[in-house]
């Protein structure tokens, strides 16, 4: 028997199956590989499209630079340029916070208040910057004051001790009376008075002089002591008022007064001559108003322009 005989199954035609590797469990198809690749010339590789601009892609988050937000410092980079700007952006606008904003407004106020209240008291005080011949006189008439009142109140302590110790006290009491009426009658103008005083005109030029300032000059004689008080032909009381009238001029008590206007005053003259001549008082402030004030100290004048009395309409006496 030949060799081709001797193995059975093998005809002719038939092809040869690779022989099983040692250790495995029959070919690659049997045991579900993927056959190998007949041994070819290399394929050409296939071209791979480039990466489109690196601008066009969308940056990782983490590489993105996002802009600040906004009442927050940028982050700084390191430069003189942005810290300028990070100085500015700390400094502009101001952050103001409510307890900062309350004690600017505290501390606007309290100057205001302290400016007001300096200025007030530089206002007031006139005498600051007198000279000490005025301040001497201005301290003479305070004492004349003083003087006057405390006569005053001697006389009254005279009057109740004569009614007191009087043996007529209805006569003593009708002559007291009498003495009173008089000196009610000077100071309400129905009877005329006389005594020492001064003699105040003023002549004013330019027509500067109003009703306020003939006002303030009568004012500021009151409070000198003054006892009786004439104007030109008008006879200054209690109810005496002043106006400007449409015309020109000055009326008193409705009568129209002209210029100079002399003021006829019963006083003491050493107290009504310095109160007119004090730093800022009547005869400064005519000046400013290109006006001229003439003092002239009088030992005898007299008050004879009288009013009638008017009978109080309301006013009755008072029952004790």
């Amino acid at each position: 028997m030949s060799q081709d005989e001797s193995e059975p199954g093998r005809g002719d035609g038939a092809p040869e199956l690779p022989a099983a590797e040692p250790g495995g469990h029959g070919t690659p198809e049997q045991r579900g590989g993927t056959p190998p690749e007949p041994a070819g010339p290399p394929k050409a590789a296939t071209p791979q499209p480039e990466p489109a601009e690196r601008s066009a892609l969308p940056e990782p988050p983490e590489q993105r630079q996002e802009p600040p937000e906004p009442g927050t410092d940028p982050e700084p980079e390191g430069t003189a340029q942005d810290g300028r700007h990070r100085l500015l952006a700390a400094a502009w606008p101001p952050r103001v916070s409510r307890a900062q904003l309350v004690v600017a407004v505290l501390l606007c106020a309290l100057g205001l208040g302290l400016a007001i209240q300096v200025r007030s008291t530089n206002d007031q005080s006139q005498l600051r910057g007198a000279r000490q011949e005025d301040l001497v006189r201005i301290l003479d008439e305070l004492d004349g004051r003083q003087q006057r009142l405390q006569q005053e109140k001697h006389q009254l302590e005279q009057s109740l001790a004569q009614l007191e110790t009087s043996s007529n006290q209805a006569k003593e009491a009708q002559a007291q009376t009498r003495r009173k009426e008089d000196e009610l009658g000077v100071l309400a103008g129905t009877v005329k008075a006389t005594g020492p005083g001064i003699s105040l005109t003023i002549k004013d030029p330019e027509g500067h002089v109003k009703a306020d300032m003939l006002l303030d000059t009568l004012q500021e004689l009151r409070a000198a002591g003054a006892e009786a008080i004439q104007i030109n032909n008008v006879r200054v009381v209690a109810d005496t008022y002043f106006t400007d009238p449409s015309s020109g001029g000055v009326q008193i008590d409705g009568k129209s007064v002209s210029q100079p206007y002399v003021f006829t005053v019963i006083g003491n003259p050493q107290d009504l001559q310095p109160a007119l001549n004090i730093p800022g008082g009547v005869v400064r402030t005519l000046e400013k108003e290109q006006a001229t004030a003439t003092i002239t100290e009088e030992q005898k004048l007299t008050v004879d322009a009288l009013i009638k009395s008017k009978a109080a309409e309301y006013a009755r006496p008072a029952q004790q």
